[in-house]
């Protein structure tokens, strides 16, 4: 029960972090281009995870030696989750809308579910997809069904792609828990990310200028690199180690209710009852989820 809390609380910080990272985004991003902020996040948060890292090895005494195969998983995640994903979320809500993102990215749970039941086996009981119907079903009457699919196609194609890869990267991150630390995966997953990010990011340099002349630019791009993507990747993947990926995907389904939350609050956006009703949906899903009888 003990770890089944500190894996609810990980994931809840997590999610909800990068529910107000759209505040911050949505500032940054009228001064640097989307991969350019990737870039620089991933770089701030690998320099900060690494001297951690390094840390804990010298009070511990011990190195990790990293397999050629596990090499190519780590990798894999970087790739999948951090680059593809997060990229397919900047590009689909360009051309989508921030409402229509938020909407089918809420569908990643449901994706987890399934890729948890064939490369994890974890068994798809009743309950979970109990949990997985209310907790979606509160995200809909959040955020609404009047989007026009038609006219965002494109986008919409696209933002189903975030949601199914960020899918893939949580089921991952389970399986290389078994061998190696949060903090270790975490840390190497996000350098490949960079990696991968760098040449498209060089690219995007040669079309879009960026503008860090002012101190409230540069206090952002750090809140994103060292809060949201060093701490709440960690706290992520710390909660997928110690939950069966499909239920500890339903906590992914906060963000969208904190970036509403931090709307109302910071942006003076309305709020009115179907949110507050979606919002206990949402929680009765993730509670139903998370303390199911385990034999």
């Amino acid at each position: 029960m003990k770890q089944n809390l500190l894996g609810a609380t990980c994931l809840s910080l997590a999610a909800s972090i990068w529910g107000g990272m759209y505040v911050v985004s949505k500032y940054v991003l009228e001064f640097v281009p989307p991969f350019t902020l990737m870039w620089l996040r991933y770089m701030i948060a690998f320099a900060f995870l690494v001297a951690i890292l390094k840390t804990c090895r010298v009070k511990k005494r011990n190195e990790v030696i990293i397999k050629k195969r596990d090499w190519l998983l780590l990798a894999w995640i970087g790739f999948i989750g951090y680059f593809v994903s997060i990229a397919f979320q900047f590009i689909g809500t360009k051309l989508a809308d921030a409402h229509t993102g938020a909407l089918i990215t809420s569908v990643t749970p449901a994706f987890t579910i399934i890729f948890a039941k064939f490369v994890l086996k974890e068994r798809l009981t009743i309950v979970k997809v109990m949990a997985l119907l209310l907790a979606t079903c509160g995200v809909v009457v959040v955020i609404g069904i009047d989007i026009t699919f038609d006219t965002y196609l494109l986008g919409v194609i696209i933002l189903v792609g975030a949601a199914i890869t960020w899918a893939v990267l949580s089921v991952y991150v389970k399986i290389a828990s078994q061998h190696y630390s949060t903090l270790f995966i975490t840390t190497y997953s996000i350098l490949c990310a960079f990696i991968f990010t760098t040449p498209v990011m060089l690219w995007e340099l040669q079309v879009y200028d960026v503008y860090v002349q002012s101190s409230l630019i540069i206090l952002g791009i750090t809140y994103l690199g060292l809060v949201s993507t060093a701490g709440a990747f960690f706290l992520w993947n710390k909660g997928m180690e110690i939950m069966d990926a499909g239920v500890g995907s339903l906590f992914f389904l906060f963000q969208p209710i904190v970036g509403s939350l931090l709307g109302w609050v910071l942006l003076s956006e309305e709020l009115n009852i179907s949110f507050f009703i979606g919002g206990i949906l949402i929680l009765t899903g993730v509670v139903v989820g998370n303390f199911q009888k385990r034999k």
